[in-house]
């Protein structure tokens, strides 16, 4: 097992430089019950929520830690993937929290990936106007995306996080050995985060990726590390900055803005990485046509989704459809679609100006039905 260290300790600040929490990166669970001892758990429930599949691999290790350190240990269990990411749940959850007398100095742990850990989260914000919880994500697009930052919520309908609140955790703790249990199609969903952090804030970062991609298909610890590592510190910086996407926060959402309308019209056909890949190729397409990118830079950010199997194109959509969709997402700016471009690789800025007839010309590039119409 690789020794940590400190470098393997984020600590996340307020604006006023105040500490709210830490993420901590670590190759097993080892060291988790230390960092809860410090929260008195001998006085406090504590719930772990998770999913079906989650739960299997490592709910009983979890509890078997924690237990001696805990007053009561209980567990909330709901159906794994992205349609059960619903105030229903929620719901549900809610009522067990009461059946079990938790009160406001109780806890909740989110074992899983980012379905669980948004929507608990959101639960932990909203029952009892607030308690505490801990993010444990185990996929690779929630260590380096989603536990971070505080943002939870659930989807209405398809519509990705209509529904929700910031709440900070106490604090994030990342077993890398998770991955290993994680089949290589959400492993993969979750590089589409991590390349779109490369491309809005660090194009050595973004090169790197692509230097070590063998590796990373490989799941080498030691590369993984430091692929989590620097994703975490890039979200860490932003989210220290604008904690509630009042502004450079919002850079984030590179890719998301017609990701998120292809993840609608798909009704969960897709991973959400698929589609901000796919979402991405759109946003470049966008900057590369007002020249804010080059020619090759384009093509290289397309290509490099094909080297990490995310795709490139998309069946079963329609491009009128995605626009009409583009304007229902909770990223509207006064009535305007907030597209991020690229100025440059690594670079990106929030623009409000993105027409219709600039959308259609992207989406049309990543609809296979039409590219198959225009081969004929």
């Amino acid at each position: 097992m690789t020794k940590e260290t400190n470098k393997n300790h984020l600590p996340i600040h307020n604006k006023e430089g105040q500490h709210i929490y830490t993420i901590y990166l670590a190759h097993s669970f080892q060291n988790l019950p230390q960092y809860l001892k410090e929260m008195n758990l001998s006085a406090r429930r504590v719930c772990i929520v998770t999913d079906s599949n989650t739960k299997s691999f490592y709910e009983n290790e979890i509890l078997n830690l924690l237990s001696p350190y805990v007053k009561y240990m209980t567990t909330f269990t709901f159906p794994a993937g992205e349609e059960n990411k619903t105030l229903g749940v929620v719901k549900d959850l809610y009522e067990h929290l009461i059946k079990e007398s938790f009160d406001r100095n109780d806890m909740l742990i989110a074992l899983g990936g980012g379905v669980v850990g948004d929507l608990t989260g959101f639960a932990a914000a909203t029952y009892l106007r607030g308690i505490d919880f801990i993010q444990i994500p185990t996929t690779l697009l929630s260590q380096v995306d989603s536990s971070i930052g505080g943002k939870t919520g659930v989807d209405f309908n398809f519509y990705k996080n209509m529904v929700g609140a910031f709440h900070q955790p106490k604090f994030v703790y990342i077993n890398i050995a998770t991955l290993n249990t994680l089949p290589d199609s959400q492993f993969l969903s979750g590089m589409g985060e991590v390349l779109k952090h490369g491309l809005i804030k660090d194009a050595a970062y973004y090169e790197w990726t692509i230097t070590h991609m063998t590796e990373i298909h490989e799941k080498k610890s030691k590369v993984l590390e430091k692929l989590i590592y620097l994703s975490c510190k890039i979200k860490k910086e932003v989210v220290e900055r604008d904690a509630f996407e009042k502004g450079e926060r919002a850079l984030l959402n590179f890719g998301h803005t017609i990701g998120h309308a292809i993840e609608k019209s798909k009704e969960g056909e897709l991973f959400h990485g698929e589609c901000v890949a796919l979402g991405s190729i759109a946003a470049a397409h966008i900057s590369w046509k007002r020249s804010y990118i080059t020619t090759e830079e384009f093509y290289e950010i397309r290509d490099m989704y094909v080297g990490f199997y995310l795709p490139i194109t998309v069946a079963g959509i329609n491009t009128e459809e995605i626009i009409k969709l583009t304007k229902s997402d909770k990223k509207m700016d006064g009535g305007k679609t907030r597209f991020i471009l690229l100025k440059t690789l690594g670079d990106a800025f929030i623009d409000t100006t993105v027409t219709d007839e600039e959308m259609k010309e992207a989406i049309d590039l990543i609809n296979a039905d039409l590219m198959e119409e225009m081969n004929e």
